[in-house]
């Protein structure tokens, strides 16, 4: 029967009823030893006798008196008197979440503040191989303090969760306190394993918590029915209401958070309490909340304190998750696997929720890079529209935007559906950060003298912020990071040359010109929020421990991965880390493997040059029977020759620069490239038949040069220069410029009658194909519509193709007269290209005099496509040392 005021248990006197559990009755009383008030919980007389809930009321006071958390409830005493066993506690003084949630939904910043609050107090409980089973509103107290979790009369202690690689082959052990079958807990907050009767672990109580999350931030029940056994299959077989649509306002990443821990299958819901906890306090403090409704309009009032106290027993954690599939065990693993892409990724952006994947790939059926959308664990990527062409993604700090560089320009895509913003040119970018107050961080292009500019991600005009260090020769700044403090950020100094030892990583800030030296290193750097730096150096991904606080590095670096796919020329390797622990990479040590195929008009494959290697920049000869290109070995870059008649290769520059972008003199003796050998890429000229020496023709400083075109009288070398084309007299060499805009231009070609230059500029906002007069550039027409690159001339001069921004081999007529003039473009068929992201100025593709053939840089289709790494725990072994 129930205690009376005045009742005495050991030295603690009850005065008064608070209230009954589902294992006992809660009494508040006086501590008459220590003089102060606390909580008393007791087991009924009559079911003392009872061997299993004796068992398991004295397994509850073992596992409350291990837990010691701010969040949970404080065990003082335990003690046993006429048959009456009980538990002393301290008084919490507040109200129950159930009480509260009576008035409406609460205010979003109390969900992420209680949220994070609970989900630390499960970890602890959890850690401590404590699983709740009982999680809900009246066992969650919001006191003055904040949350905290009571009642654990149910909780039991469970065998650690097995890491992903474990789960499922590990079977655990019956207890004999919950025979399988035994449904314990409170319907509306189950997991699907706990309404089934099977054995629970940690992430039964992480679907609770999402419930209990649900009901907190809609004011609404996950899980409705008019009887327990309509309750039950709708946990089983039905997905709650979505919360955007209860909820518009809310942010997405708490949405996604809430709708994993919501996960039917165990393997896709959250694996352990503290990723959910980093998760929720990373969305509380990036400043990506946005105001909802707090409560009913009927419900808006202060909240007072009740009058009375309620005790009880807190219990541990709620809430799991930041990272994709984190072990809780208490000995953690690393874990790899692949993800399943047909098709070349070359980078890759993780989201701030830690499994949604900004891809960029060369799919087959878009014909150049685009943008997908990945979800770890999943068999597919759901492509983006209107994203071709595009390179190094990068995501707003709350996840509903994706910032990239496509068509010459810094671009923004809204998630949501807001389409695609052009903020403003970036005609090769090298990297992109964007952080919580709206400042996006990016280097527009790979050119000389290019550093580190801010802008407002609604856009406007760009300011540098980084500075060179030409003491160091430094040629570029680029990759930038923001740090977690949205002020400071990393970035890469970078010499383009390769010929000295100036590639580092520092330390820079938003509000002055100082920078911090971190390490050498040789690609784009990356921070991990366990605390470490990721860097690449010596053809290996390394981490070492960064003090934020000092911006120093400390300890040993340790080698992270070492089969990355690295592209030498623009300092840059494919991965990427999320705040949690989540590492993504492509493998290969370099770039998919391409080969040359003839094509004819129809795209019919009618022949092959060499075999699979990696290819860049061709140009066939003039009289057809050589292809000057260049080749990528062991990270070097240079000019090949190779003869279609005795399908032999000559090598053509040995000097450990880039050597790029050959292209024929008319009378097929010499070859103009660019090689970046004097910092700048500058052109050089060398005979074909290798008995000279290559040497410098145009060389001015601090501008990359790139030759494109070689008049048919031999008279004219056509080059980009900076934004605009240029042109080499010959043999004189004297340049002048020929067409600058305030737009980027690139790919400029004679006419064979030197007339006309056909040349691609961005300047509507994509690009597209012009022509204009040469040597005067008097008149412009446009000829392609919808997008267009690196037009080429039939020798005729009758036809002019081009590649559409589909993937597409265009053909234009074009009819000789005084001006120019050209017919509808008509597309021949679908090039399979290999496009390189290293820069704007490669050529993919040539066609023979006669315009009858076409040979184009492809995928190899021999299975040289490499998977991407998906590394869970990444740090895990780094913990141990």
């Amino acid at each position: 029967m129930p205690l009376s005021p005045g009742t005495h248990l050991g030295p603690y006197e009850i005065t008064a009823a608070l209230g009954a559990g589902g294992m006992g009755e809660v009494y508040q009383a006086r501590d008459t030893r220590l003089e102060r008030t606390v909580a008393i919980k007791i087991l009924p007389a009559q079911l003392s006798s009872d061997p299993i809930r004796k068992q398991r009321f004295d397994r509850e006071a073992k596992t409350i008196s291990s837990l010691n958390h701010p969040h949970i409830c404080v065990l003082h005493d335990v003690g046993s008197q006429d048959g009456i066993d009980y538990l002393v506690m301290e008084c919490v003084e507040g109200e129950t979440l159930a009480k509260r949630l009576e008035k409406g939904s609460l205010p979003l910043d109390q969900v992420l503040k209680y949220g994070v609050q609970i989900a630390d107090a499960l970890d602890k409980a959890h850690r401590s191989g404590v699983v709740h089973r009982d999680l809900k509103p009246g066992n969650i107290m919001l006191t003055s303090t904040g949350a905290k979790l009571l009642d654990f009369g149910l909780a039991r202690p469970t065998v650690p969760s097995a890491s992903l690689a474990t789960l499922t082959g590990t079977a655990p052990q019956q207890s004999p306190l919950t025979q399988e079958g035994a449904i314990v807990g409170t319907f509306q907050y189950m997991s699907p394993v706990q309404v089934e009767g099977k054995e629970l672990d940690a992430r039964s109580d992480i679907f609770s918590a999402g419930a209990v999350l649900y009901e907190m931030l809609t004011g609404k029940r996950a899980f409705e029915g008019k009887s327990q056994l309509s309750i039950a299959s709708a946990i089983l077989e039905i997905e709650p209401t979505p919360i955007s649509s209860v909820k518009p306002l809310t942010p997405a990443n708490l949405d996604h958070a809430i709708r994993r821990c919501l996960a039917k299958d165990l393997e896709d819901r959250w694996q352990a309490a503290r990723d959910l906890a980093v998760e929720l306090k990373w969305i509380r403090e990036s400043g990506s909340q946005v105001a909802i409704p707090a409560m009913r309009p009927e419900a808006q009032k202060p909240l007072g304190w009740l009058p009375w106290a309620l005790c009880g027993v807190l219990a541990a954690g709620l809430v799991a998750g930041a990272i994709w599939w984190r072990s809780s065990r208490p000995v953690e693993q690393t874990m790899y696997f692949s993800a399943p892409f047909s098709f070349p990724v070359r980078d890759m952006a993780i989201a701030p929720n830690g499994q949604t994947v900004a891809v960029v790939g060369d799919h087959e059926s878009r014909g150049k890079s685009a943008l997908w959308l990945y979800e770890i664990g999943s068999r597919e990527a759901k492509s983006l529209a209107n994203t071709d062409g595009a390179i190094f993604p990068f995501w707003s700090p709350d996840g509903r935007s994706l910032g990239f560089f496509a068509e010459g320009k810094l671009k923004r895509l809204d998630m949501a559906g807001g389409g695609i913003q052009t903020l403003c040119d970036a005609p090769s970018g090298r990297g992109g950060s964007w952080n919580s107050d709206g400042v996006i961080l990016f280097t527009p292009s790979g050119q000389i003298g290019d550093v580190v500019n801010r802008i407002s991600a609604s856009g406007g005009t760009p300011q540098r912020i980084s500075t060179l260090d030409t003491s160091r020769s430094e040629t570029s700044n680029r990759w930038p990071m923001f740090l977690p403090d949205g002020k400071h950020y990393l970035f890469m100094a970078f010499n383009v040359s390769k010929q000295t030892d100036t590639d580092a990583i520092y330390v820079g800030s938003l509000d002055s010109n100082e920078r911090k030296f971190l390490t050498k290193a040789t690609a784009n750097p990356a921070y991990a929020a366990p605390g470490y730096l990721l860097f690449y150096r010596d053809n290996t991904l390394f981490a070492q421990r960064m003090d934020l606080n000092k911006f120093e590095l400390t300890g040993e670096a340790s080698p992270i991965l070492t089969d990355t796919q690295y592209q030498p020329r623009i300092g840059h390797a494919a991965f990427s880390v999320s705040y949690g622990r989540v590492l993504l990479a492509q493998t290969g040590n370099g770039v998919s493997l391409s080969r040359l195929e003839w094509f004819d008009r129809n795209g019919k494959e009618v022949g092959e040059v060499g075999k699979p290697d990696l290819y860049a920049n061709i140009d066939v000869a003039p009289n057809g029977k050589s292809v000057a290109l260049d080749k990528a070995d062991m990270g070097n870059q240079d000019v090949w020759i190779y003869d279609l008649q005795s399908e032999s290769t000559k090598r053509m520059t040995f000097d450990p620069a880039i050597d790029a972008m050959p292209v024929w003199s008319p009378d097929g003796t010499r070859v103009v490239f660019a090689s970046s050998r004097k910092q700048t890429f500058d052109l050089y000229l060398k005979t074909t038949d290798g008995a000279e020496e290559e040497r410098p023709i145009e060389a001015a400083p601090g501008e990359d040069k790139y030759p494109s075109a070689w008049s048919r009288d031999g008279k004219y070398i056509l080059y980009t220069r900076g934004a605009g084309l240029w042109f080499l007299t010959f043999p004189e060499l004297r340049s002048k410029p020929f067409l600058k805009t305030s737009s980027a231009v690139k790919n400029g070609q004679f006419s064979p009658d030197g007339k006309w230059v056909a040349y691609a500029s961005n300047e509507s906002g994509k690009w597209e194909i012009y022509v204009t007069s040469f040597p005067d550039a008097h008149g412009k027409w446009q000829v392609s519509h919808g997008g267009g690159d690196q037009p080429r001339w039939r020798r005729d001069g009758k036809e002019l193709f081009y590649l559409a921004a589909d993937g597409k081999i265009v053909a234009v007529p074009v009819k000789k007269g005084a001006n120019f003039s050209s017919g509808a473009p008509g597309a021949l068929f679908q090039a399979n290209l290999r496009e390189p992201v290293a820069t704007s100025e490669h050529v993919f593709y040539d066609v023979t005099q006669d315009g009858q053939r076409f040979l184009i840089n492809t995928y190899a289709k021999n299975g040289e496509i490499q998977p991407m790494s998906v590394v869970l725990n990444w740090d895990a072994e780094l913990k141990k040392k």
